[in-house]
């Protein structure tokens, strides 16, 4: 464990110079490839299959010469077939599902739970979090990352957790109330409904200061509205099952100005999301990771198909020197193309709430008849907001205009977690 100072959890890797990190990187990455080409047949096999042997790889320049892999390498190899770490070594796992139903495991050695701690402390620390200050844990805890996570991360930062997990929302309020949360992790639609539910009970939260939010993309508007309604300071945090959980890849500091990636734990890479050509800083593509320092199942060359971009590997106006990426624009696998027009779920979102009187609560419903997309998009909002308002704006925002309608406040469905956006409907054929 490290000893915090001053702004950073980890002075050391969190103000390294650039040459220090690339040295670092270099050294991490080779001695990374040898351990999995050694000890599993899976990554042995496929760099065999390649063409390429560690002793090639002599530094991040050489990354290209590896091959990439997807979830579909955890899906094939299920359900430890990639792990480089023996049985006994192993202390806990944590997997999600994918469309085909094969679950996506990460196991955990004591190394890899410490790794992961480290990471979530930085996260917590860069937001202003400090040891013994009440921090509520609103994911679940299970096989999902989300919960535990946060959970390992603020035990290592000597935080006193909330472990409220999902559901019950007015209980979470009064929890809120009760112990004198400084912090929430939640996702930010989560977030809206604990908004709505205390304006319907009538109260504030007035020790809340740090809203870390994941799991979902979320627009600037969307921020807006739930800073200035609870009054705190909203983070973007990063991380997945396949680098190792919630926080792993970074966060947005209080600058707001991209996202830090932990450029001592991982390498970061963005390419075309057609020709798997790494793109230059400030071009939109395919988000790639290598992992440094996890133990059991590092990932080389991950394409976890989020699009994004670097924004810049300059020191940050925080004073961490790690690369910065753009905040996730959407997953490519969530593209939407109507009517000619692609684009993602969290523009659709931006463009409604620059609506005056419209409510953060949505649906996009796309509707599929004879083979054609059209689509249909549902939203709340307060008296006097009319569809031909909101179909106007959207029109010229996203280049096309959808059918919908607009919805009292409090009529569309709600849930307790994670929402759901995107609704995809079949119609029957036209007689």
């Amino acid at each position: 464990m490290c000893t915090a100072h001053g702004d950073f959890w980890n002075p050391r890797y969190e103000t390294m110079s650039r040459d220090e990190l690339t040295a670092l990187q270099n050294t991490r990455l080779c001695a990374q490839l040898h351990r999995a080409y050694e000890n599993n047949a899976y990554f042995r096999q496929k760099l065999q299959k390649h063409g390429v042997h560690p002793d090639d790889v002599h530094g991040i320049q050489d990354l290209p010469l590896l091959p990439f892999m997807t979830k579909d390498d955890f899906r094939q190899n299920y359900p430890l077939g990639m792990c480089l770490s023996p049985r006994e070594a192993l202390r806990e796992f944590h997997m999600s599902s994918g469309s085909t139903g094969v679950p996506v495991v990460m196991p955990y050695t004591q190394g890899d739970l410490e790794q992961w701690g480290e990471c979530m402390a930085r996260c917590y620390w860069m937001a202003g979090m400090r040891p013994g200050e009440a921090f509520q844990i609103t994911p679940t805890f299970g096989l999902f990352n989300g919960g535990f996570g946060f959970y390992h991360g603020a035990r290592m930062a000597g935080l006193f957790s909330i472990p409220s997990s999902s559901g019950n929302t007015a209980r979470q309020i009064q929890l809120l109330h009760d112990f004198q949360a400084k912090g929430i992790g939640c996702v930010v639609s989560y977030m809206a409904r604990i908004i709505e539910v205390a304006d319907e009970l009538k109260m504030d939260f007035p020790t809340l200061k740090v809203g870390i939010f994941g799991s979902e993309t979320f627009s600037d508007e969307m921020r807006r509205k739930i800073e200035s309604r609870a009054q705190l300071q909203a983070f973007d945090i990063y991380g997945m099952t396949e680098t190792g959980g919630v926080g792993t890849t970074g966060m947005d500091c209080q600058a707001h100005c991209g996202i830090h990636v932990w450029e001592d734990q991982y390498i970061t890479e963005i390419v075309d999301p057609e020709t798997g050509k790494v793109l230059p800083d400030g071009s939109y593509g395919d988000v790639v990771f290598t992992a440094l320092t996890r133990e059991a199942l590092p990932v080389f060359r991950f394409r976890t198909r989020d699009i994004s971009r670097i924004l810049s590997r300059d020191p940050c106006a925080c004073g961490r020197t790690s690369l910065r990426l753009d905040r996730i624009t959407g997953r490519l696998d969530d593209m939407l193309i109507i009517k000619g027009v692609n684009f993602f779920p969290r523009q659709v979102e931006q463009a409604l709430l620059e609506i005056p009187g419209v409510l953060p609560e949505y649906q996009i419903i796309i509707e599929n008849r004879d083979g054609i997309n059209d689509i249909r998009i549902n939203v709340e909002a307060q008296e006097g907001v009319t569809g031909f308002t909101v179909a106007k704006h959207l029109k010229e925002r996203l280049g096309f205009s959808p059918k919908g309608d607009v919805f009292a406040p409090g009529t569309l469905p709600r849930s307790e977690g994670k929402a759901k956006r995107v609704i995809r409907q079949d119609l029957p054929p036209k007689s």
